[in-house]
Formats: structure tokens, sequence, C-alpha cells
């Protein structure tokens, strides 16, 4: 049976503005700008296509965060779209966003976690993933202050990083080669690739019952922290297709890295080092995000009771915490990179679709939502076959959970 309201222990309000900002910030500038380039260059064709689906994701972004920022001000508990479905939708439809999160996000966090090994320490990159799942796992069962101090550390660096990089490119010679020609459906692709990168901006929504003064904080924190990553990135895209080309970008799996060595070979290094950083940012708050779901989830019956235990010392989650490092852990030790962006931007597209859904019962006549809900599913049908396939198996083994769990509460 769910947890009684009266009984269920609140997690107090200690996120303001600057540390939402930071927290969205750090989860976006990470490990998808580093790595998303190539990939989302191969699938668009040529570089008008790239800039097009950069176009495609940060709009899709946008529509998805204005949604996102009017909900968590209405419902401002933690658990994201699955609350926010459940209240507006249906408890299924909440139940589904809820469990697309929390598998494609605990995917997504073995793979950030797998990335930090790989640029770190390439011959033992398993070993430094699962330290540092332990560490971060350490640091936000401190408190959702020590999450928001650690972020704004690892995105400024990022933000330091990347400039530099951008900088070096600049000033270096050009030899940009093309790809090709630009095609509608690979250009949409390329968009689902490339919002993995963006798809930490509803981090902050997730936290909602941790932030103070929800409704007036939420939408600007979301606002703040997309406008400067979209930025960040088209600038990022127009000096790697100047400098390289969609032709060479097409083929490198360390944009950034060749980006650097084409204009101050000597910063690489530094480059290596920021990714690591990076991803660092975005696996801490990743692991704060699924816990904040899974109590939800807990507190409603739906997942495990004893996942809704809440520390009174430090008033964070500390069993779902627990559970999402775990998990994350022994996916570390089983899984490989390929085709983890695509299967969980899927799962990830299909999560804001309901919270879009859930966003047009707050006003019919407002167009973003619907736009949001459209462009989320178009976009998630044209990722690869495989990642489709696994997201919607995934969904399969939901529905048989959310049946059993509904006959137990029965």
């Amino acid at each position: 049976m769910p947890t009684p309201a009266r009984d269920r222990p609140a997690l107090p309000r200690r996120l303001g503005l600057p540390s939402a900002i930071a927290i969205g910030l750090a989860s976006m500038l990470g490990a998808g700008v580093f790595v998303v380039w190539g990939p989302a260059a191969q699938a668009a064709g040529s570089g008008p296509g790239l800039l097009a689906a950069l176009a495609i994701a940060g709009f899709l972004a946008y529509c998805n965060a204005r949604s996102s920022a009017r909900l968590a001000a209405l419902h401002p508990q933690s658990g994201g779209a699955y609350i926010w479905g459940t209240r507006q939708l249906h408890p299924a439809a909440g139940f589904a966003a809820g469990w697309a999160f929390l598998v494609g996000k605990t995917a997504s966090g073995a793979a950030m976690a797998l990335t930090l090994g790989a640029y770190l320490m390439p011959d033992h990159p398993r070993a430094l993933a699962a330290a540092a799942v332990v560490a971060f796992c350490a640091i936000n069962l401190l408190g959702v202050k020590k999450t928001a101090l650690a972020s704004a550390v690892f995105s400024g660096i990022t933000l330091a990083v990347i400039g530099a990089v951008v900088i070096a490119g600049m000033t270096g010679p050009v030899a940009a080669r093309p790809l090709g020609d630009t095609h509608f459906w690979g250009t949409l692709t390329a968009a689902g690739f490339i919002f993995f990168a963006f798809a930490g901006y509803a981090r902050v929504a997730t936290l909602g019952e941790e932030v103070e003064n929800p409704e007036r904080t939420i939408p600007r924190a979301v606002a703040v922290s997309l406008a400067v990553t979209v930025g960040v990135y088209a600038l990022v895209a127009v000096t790697l297709l100047s400098v390289l080309g969609a032709g060479t970008l097409a083929e490198s799996t360390a944009p950034l890295s060749d980006l650097a060595g084409a204009g101050a070979p000597a910063i690489k290094p530094l480059v290596v080092i920021g990714a690591g950083i990076a991803v660092a940012g975005v696996l801490l708050s990743l692991l704060a995000g699924i816990g904040r779901t899974a109590l939800a989830m807990a507190r409603d019956g739906r997942l495990p009771g004893l996942l809704a235990a809440v520390s009174e010392r430090f008033g964070v989650p500390w069993a779902a915490e627990l559970a999402a490092s775990a998990i994350v852990l022994v996916l570390i030790s089983t899984m490989d990179l390929a085709g983890a962006i695509g299967f969980s931007s899927f799962l990830v597209l299909l999560y804001y679709a309901v919270a879009n859904a859930s966003a047009a019962t707050l006003d019919r006549r407002a167009p973003l939502p619907w736009i949001g809900l459209a462009g989320c599913v178009l976009v998630a049908a044209s990722l690869p076959v495989s990642s489709v396939l696994g997201g919607l198996a995934v969904l399969a083994a939901g529905a048989g959970w959310y049946a059993l769990t509904e006959r137990r509460r029965a």
C-alpha cells in the first residue's frame, strides 16, 4: 500500500536560484557537448543539416522546458513527469513517464561513468567508473546543497575548458571537409542525438520538492540554464563545422579534442580533463534525479516502499540513492557505450512527451505543449531502429510491472 501523505517525510527546501541554475547547467554542459557531434553529423549528412538539427533539438528542449517549469511550479514535489502525468492525465501515464526516466537515465548514468573512465583512465575505464559512482553517491547522500556546490564547480570548469577549446580552434588553420547532402529524416535523427546533450535541463524540476519558492525559482532556473547551454552549443557547433567540417566531424570520436589539436595541440590534455569533469557533473546530478523519481514512485506504492526512506539528518532519499547507484554499478560491469545515446534519448523523449501532454491540460489552446508533444514523438521515431525497439521492450516490461502493482494496490 502507498504511504499516507501525512506520514511521508518531506524533503527540506534548500535550493535557491543560483543553486538551481548550477544544477541545470551541470546537467546539460556535460558529456553531450564532448561526444554527441560525431554521430549527429553523420546522421545529418551536412553542416547545414547539423545546424538545423541543433535548432530543432534546442526548440524542442525549449517547449519541454516551458511545460516542465509550469508543471513543477504547480506540483512542487519530487518526481517530475511521474507526478505531473499521474495528476494531470492518468496514473498509467505517470508511471510510463517515471519508468522511462528511471531506465533511460540509469543506462545513461552507466554510460556517463564509462565515458569518464575512458577519458581519464583508458586502461581501466570500468574501475574508475565504479569509483566515481561510489564517490558521487556519497556526495549526494550528504545533502542537496553539497550536490549544488559540486555542480557549480563542475559547470564552471566545463565552461572554461569549452571556451579555451573554441578560441584555440578559431585561431588555428581551417581544414574544413564537407560531407554530403542534407536529408530531412537524417536531420531529425541528428536532432535526437543532440537532444541527449540537452536532456538535463529539467533536472531542477525533478528536484522541485527541494527548491525554495518553486513558483518563481524553477521557471527562472530552467530558462537561464537552457539559454546559456543553447548559446554554448551553437558556438561549439559553428566552430567545429568551420574548422573541421562535417566530413571530419562525422568520423571523430573526440571532436573537441580534434578542434583543440587544430589550433593548439598543447591544450589537448586540458580537453581530456575537461571532458572528465563535465561527465562527472552530469553523473552527479543524474544520480540525484534518479533517486528523486524513485522516491516519488515508492511513495505511491509503485516501487518497493523501502525506497521512500528519507534521511532525517541530511534530508535526502538515501535508500533510493543507494539503489540507483547499485544498479548503475551493475550496468557498468555488463554494458558498453554502443547505442546508449540513442536508447537513452528515446526513453527520455517519451518522458517529455508525457510532460507536454500534462501541460496541455492546463491550457488546451496554448500551442507550445502540443508542438513539444508532437516533436518528441516524431524525433523519438526517427532514432535508430535498435534504440526504438529496445525502448519499446522497456515500456512493455513496465506495463507488466504496472499491472502487477495496481493489482496489489487494489
